[in-house]
Parts: structure tokens; C-alpha cells; sequence
């Protein structure tokens, strides 16, 4: 008898765009396969920013009962959302190609806004704008991600964050009805589901959230049909880069609530890593930069780990669970 693969997914439209990505992949493959919907607690509480929450899989425990529970096969998500740490039964059964892993932002000020008060002229980012000796305007800016808001604060400590939670359709309507002057978000999400509008940059600046981009699929470990029907699927040059991405960030131990950023690129036979965290409040920046050759990059996330916390990484991300700023 054929098997129809059940696939979970939230019920967002970029969830379900993905769900659907995975969908017409495995119909190449002769694979029929059906969607289930399901509401994660990240839906559900859509008022207190994701940082504040502190909730390791908030966006992935709910499809994790569902696998577990064999409700579902498969479960498919964005991978920065999912801990590095799987529930356990649960692996990786593959890694789509990864789309854009830039943020942009979305602005609604005119062009004085773009290049006094951000520093972008002439289709570039330029040197940032010196506020020091103020007289400048008290900008606000909203995102959910303290990622984006510690980066955004490093480069623009006068301007102000306030939180934006709800799927992109709702965050867009938010805006538009807001004072806010822009708002963050990621490229990918809004291209796929092509809701981009052309009032939008790139922050070619801001490093990326680990494995911002990609889309997973998981399934139950025992599950070998399903995972040897997935590895076609698996794109390995982003399977490679968003696990070192991920060992990064699982030895720092950072997560939703913490603004750990990471960005790995193979060129030309090497391996090109950039890792930071950042401070709430933006003033504390801790980096790390290094290209490899690819036969060398094993164990790479957690070395450039140990070099953050070996610059005080370490007392930076004690500070910042301690409600530090």
C-alpha cells in the first residue's frame, strides 16, 4: 500500500509555503504527502517579545508532540527557530537549499531618514552617521529579535526599539498603522511568500541569526524509509554551513533570548566564518572571523565559541541572563 507522508506545519503563510516547498519536492520523487496544521505557543502569545519569553522550541515543541505522537511523519520548520539541541527520537532529515539569510529593513520615512539619519546613499551603506554631539531625532525602530535590536542599537544607540510580534502579514499591517519610522525583518520570509515591499534595504551589516534562511525537515529517528527518501532532498553546502552555525551557537548556549549571530560561506574550496554577540543595549561587541579550507572545518562552531568566550563571552552572556543590559 503507498504511503502518504504527513507533513506538519504551522499555520502561518510562510510556514505553510515552506510545508508546501518540502511538498513539491518529495512529489518529484513520486512521494504523495498531505498537510497538517498545527498552533505553536509562539502563535498563541503574540504581545511579549520572543527575547522575554526565553523559551527554547517555542515555534517547534507543539509539531515535536505531533511527531512524537505520530500524528504526523514529517516536521517541517525554519531552522533558526529549532534549538540545537533536537527533542530527542527526532533528527534531521534534511536541509533545503538555503534562500537569503540577510535582514532588511522596512522603512517608511523619506530619503533624509536613509542617509542622515542611517548612513545608506547611493545604493550602499556608508560609514554610520556621528550622533555624538546630538541634535538629532529620538527614531523608532521595531523588531521582536534582540539580535536585531542589540546590532541595531551597536550602530545606532540614540534610536529607540519597540516590539513587533505576529506572522509577516500581521507585522506588515503593524507598521503601516504605526509612528514607527521602520521595522525589521528577514528577506527570505518575505520573499518567498512575496510580500517585500519596495520600500526595503538590506542590512548587508547585520549578521544573521544561525541558519537564517534555510528550512528543515525532522522526522522520528526510526524512521529510515523517510530519511533515506529525504537525503535527496538534503542540500549539502547548507547542511554544512548552518551545522557549524548551530555549534556556534549551542556552545555559547545561546538561544531565542540571547544575541548570538553567526554566518558561514563556502568560496572557492574555503569555508568563511563570522560569529558575534552583541549586548542588549548594543555598547558590548564581541567578534570572531576566520576562513578555512573545507578538509580542516571540523569542530570550527565550537573553536570560534571557545575564541568568544576567551575575549569575555562568557561574562557577556551570564550579564545578559542576569537581565543585563
Amino acid at each position: 500500500m503507498k504511503h502518504t507522508v504527513k507533513i506538519g506545519t504551522r499555520e502561518s503563510e510562510l510556514a505553510v509555503w515552506q510545508a508546501k516547498k518540502v511538498q513539491s519536492l518529495l512529489a518529484e520523487q513520486g512521494i504523495d504527502s498531505s498537510l497538517l496544521y498545527i498552533k505553536s505557543e509562539g502563535d498563541i502569545n503574540l504581545t511579549v517579545p520572543l527575547y522575554e519569553i526565553g523559551v527554547q522550541g517555542i515555534f517547534t515543541k507543539a509539531l515535536d508532540h505531533a511527531l512524537l505522537q505520530k500524528e504526523i511523519d514529517v516536521a517541517v520548520h525554519s531552522y533558526k527557530d529549532v534549538p540545537t539541541q533536537l527533542a530527542k527520537g527526532i533528527v534531521k532529515a534534511a536541509v533545503l537549499k538555503r534562500d537569503s539569510y540577510k535582514d532588511v529593513i522596512i522603512y517608511k520615512a523619506g530619503t533624509a531618514f536613509l542617509e542622515e539619519e542611517l548612513g545608506f546613499a547611493g545604493g550602499k551603506w556608508l560609514e554610520k552617521p556621528d550622533k555624538s554631539a546630538g541634535g538629532f531625532s529620538n527614531f523608532t525602530i521595531a523588531t521582536s529579535s534582540i539580535r536585531r535590536k542589540a546590532q541595531w542599537l551597536h550602530r545606532y544607540p540614540y534610536h529607540s526599539i519597540d516590539n513587533l510580534r505576529g506572522n509577516i502579514n500581521s507585522r506588515l499591517r503593524k507598521l503601516k498603522e504605526s509612528k514607527w519610522q521602520g521595522a525589521i525583518f528577514a528577506a527570505a520570509g518575505l520573499d518567498r511568500i512575496n510580500l517585500r515591499p519596495s520600500a526595503s534595504i538590506e542590512l548587508d551589516w547585520m549578521l544573521p541569526a544561525p541558519a537564517q534562511g534555510a528550512v528543515v525537515a525532522v522526522c522520528r529517528e526510526e524512521e529510515q524509509w523517510l530519511r533515506d527518501v529525504f537525503d535527496v532532498l538534503n542540500d549539502k553546502h547548507t547542511d554544512l554551513c548552518t551545522l557549524i552555525e548551530r555549534d556556534f551557537l549551542r556552545a555559547l548556549m545561546g538561544g531565542c533570548s540571547t544575541p548570538i549571530s553567526a554566518l558561514a560561506q563556502i568560496e572557492n574550496g574555503f569555508l568563511h566564518f563570522r560569529g558575534s554577540i552583541v549586548s542588549v543595549n548594543g555598547k558590548e561587541k564581541i567578534e570572531t572571523e576566520r576562513k578555512v579550507e573545507l578538509h580542516k572545518i571540523e569542530g570550527l562552531g565550537g573553536e570560534a565559541a571557545l575564541e568568544i568566550i576567551a575575549k569575555g563571552g562568557d561574562k557577556l552572556i551570564e550579564s545578559i541572563r542576569n537581565g543585563g543590559k
